[in-house]
């Protein structure tokens, strides 16, 4: 999950302060003209200020009305039941029927928010299953009357971004009903793959390929004629592990080739967009690296409003590539579901409720999230009530956990992002993965890489160098620590920022790209021709699909859909199913040659070392750390003891 080929997009600085934003928090606002009106709170993002604005908003607004949840408290009780291994509700699901009937809107609720809506001239557009979401478009002018603000457009982080200028509010008739609007603010999040970074800062061409030489496994070649580093001489970087290779290391080939291979799963992706080549592109992979034919189930949305162009579409179509083989090559017997987003703002969060809502897969991967935690309430406070459904009907929501470390090379203080920060998903993290001769497991260690560059015949700056990208992790400034990390978590971690804290990631696979998957996928070339090609890519987009496949495996042995994972993996920290990552016994590093353009030699090649297990203010540790959570999956080990309900 990261700037692969688009240019970055996310949002300035997080929130201050330790807040229950699942809380839904409705004041009283100023009184409009006519009927008395309730200000919703959390409506205006931090970008939203008078000093950015740049124009008044035209066209169309496509936006979503949430409702709440009935029976809110009995709905968290439900979900802390159903999810603790401890309890003797562990596992007893509710169907999405059982679910509706339970907690959904009534459906005169949902009937008074649409006629509001169509008085004030608003097309209404869809009512999600769950009845929690109903869509509508209109006019920014009608939205402005409505809803009594302002819609205006900032500039933010380069980007020009509608939203409204004041607080929405609503008639107070339906307040009760109402948890807020979302889509009126465009919030978009970034995919998380990191493939293309020939250099810092260099922007990525449409095609890209690894230059050599490189490593078919860790440290297969040395660079002798390289300045040495560490006082040796370094290995290049890994061409780009196989499918093979990963199976291998994390020690479930050997269940997959018995027939626990995914086999009667679906794991559901949720990414923007949709590449036109996909299903070719990942049964040429699958033909090349031995695995069978992809089972693919496609639901693309369309109708994008924000960030359109053919780039940013690219930038999606790698990260969906990364993660069908990713899961493909973990699980292969497993069916995947593709739902594609119809653009990268709230629409993600619409394609993840409906994902949910028809309950596409027990599990669910998205590489993707917001730079920090700078996301409007409302938009969290929406997002968290379709985490609350996935819990209530055992579906396992994860996350990458982010590619800039702590975010403070970024937005210039240390925050996790969201979603991975929410204490009801499964944060994966990045690590960096030593894979033998044999596929056989050699070391792991946490993903944060800092990068110099060759000057004739010696690095400058001098080794390490400046951080680069790294596991996202760190304490949550808006959530408390949820119960199934006290006692795990170090207090220090907890406490960071006062209070306590829920602390990011929970769990981590290999995502650091020097030691990342070889991806597959059609490209266009600077001639113009379009053709398969594949390079080397990580990122913690790879992190998160990678264990996504595994909990397929993991369902499928335990005949039982293990939901929301996190009280269960918690229950077995310390353990011997999860392999705790620690820091590295001597420094780990290697060479990095990279096309200046990055797919010839034409305009010359560069020589990076990149340095490993360095993630900012994050740092791996015997235990629970903030780069890689309890640590990775001991492969059948994991599995066996996810086996016992």
């Amino acid at each position: 999950m990261r700037r692969s080929r688009g240019r970055r997009i996310g949002i300035g600085a997080s929130m201050a302060g330790l807040v229950a934003v699942t809380a839904v928090v409705v004041a009283p606002g100023a009184p409009a003209r006519g009927a008395p009106r309730k200000v919703i709170e959390g409506t205006v993002p931090q970008y939203a200020s008078a000093g950015a604005e740049v124009a008044d908003a035209r066209g169309s607004v496509d936006f979503s009305v949430a409702l709440r949840w009935r029976d809110q408290a009995g709905l968290s009780s439900f979900d802390g039941a159903v999810s603790n291994p401890s309890s003797p509700d562990y596992g007893h699901y509710l169907s999405p029927a059982q679910f509706r009937a339970r907690y959904s809107p009534r459906r005169s609720q949902v009937g008074n928010v649409k006629r509001w809506l169509t008085s004030h001239g608003f097309d209404v557009t869809d009512v999600s299953k769950s009845r929690m979401l109903v869509s509508a478009t209109g006019t920014a002018g009608k939205v402005d009357r409505a809803f009594s603000t302002s819609l205006k457009v900032f500039k933010s982080d380069g980007q020009r971004l509608r939203a409204p200028a004041e607080p929405v509010s609503i008639p107070a008739k339906l307040s009760g009903d109402i948890v807020g609007v979302a889509g009126l603010a465009q919030e978009p999040a970034q995919p998380l793959g990191i493939s293309a970074d020939t250099a810092p800062g260099a922007p990525p061409p449409a095609a890209f390929r690894n230059a050599g030489p490189c490593s078919h496994y860790w440290a297969r070649r040395y660079g002798k004629k390289m300045p040495a580093a560490y006082g040796k001489t370094q290995p290049w970087a890994t061409c780009g592990y196989r499918p093979h290779q990963l199976e291998g290391a994390y020690g479930v080939r050997g269940a997959i080739k018995h027939g626990n291979d995914g086999s009667g799963q679906t794991v559901a992706i949720i990414d923007a967009f949709a590449a036109p080549t996909i299903r070719k592109d990942v049964n040429t992979y699958s033909r090349r690296h031995g695995l069978p034919p992809v089972k693919l189930k496609q639901k693309v949305f369309h109708g994008c409003h924000h960030a359109c162009d053919e780039e940013n579409r690219q930038g999606w179509y790698g990260e969906e590539t990364l993660d069908l083989e990713a899961v493909h090559l973990m699980a292969p017997g497993a069916k995947i579901h593709y739902v594609g987003a119809a653009d990268s703002t709230f629409q993600l969060v619409r394609a993840l409720g409906w994902a949910v809502d028809h309950r596409v897969g027990h599990v669910i991967t998205n590489s993707y999230g917001h730079v920090g935690e700078a996301v409007s309430k409302v938009h969290i406070r929406v997002e968290e009530r379709i985490h609350q459904e996935a819990i209530a009907e055992g579906i396992g929501i994860y996350f990458s956990s982010g590619d800039d470390g702590d975010e403070s090379h970024v937005i210039g203080h240390p925050a996790t992002d969201y979603p991975a920060s929410s204490p009801k998903v499964t944060a994966v993290g990045g690590t960096t993965l030593g894979v033998g001769p044999r596929n056989n497991y050699r070391f792991e260690t946490g993903w944060g890489t800092h990068v110099t560059g060759k000057s004739g015949t010696t690095w400058d700056p001098t080794p390490p160098g400046g951080f680069l990208y790294g596991s996202g992790g760190g304490t949550t400034r808006l959530f408390s620590e949820p119960g199934y990390q006290k006692g795990v978590v170090p207090k220090k971690l907890a406490q960071r920022f006062g209070g306590h804290g829920r602390v990011v990631p929970d769990i981590s696979m290999d995502g650091d790209p020097n030691s990342g998957m070889l991806e597959g996928e059609t490209q266009t070339f600077p001639n113009g021709k379009k053709k398969y090609g594949e390079y080397r890519i990580g990122g913690t987009s790879l992190s998160s699909p990678l264990f996504a496949g595994y909990m397929a495996l993991a369902d499928q042995k335990a005949r039982f859909h293990h939901g929301f994972l996190n009280p269960a993996i918690y229950h077995l920290a310390g353990g011997h199913s999860i392999r705790d990552i620690r820091p590295a016994r001597s420094t780990v590093s290697v060479l990095r040659r990279d096309y200046n353009n990055g797919v010839n030699k034409k305009d010359g090649t560069s020589v990076t070392l990149r340095t490993a297990d360095m993630d900012t203010s994050l740092h791996t540790k015997k235990g629970y750390d903030d780069v890689t959570g309890l640590g990775a999956p001991r492969g059948a080990h994991l599995l066996k003891a996810l086996r016992h309900r």
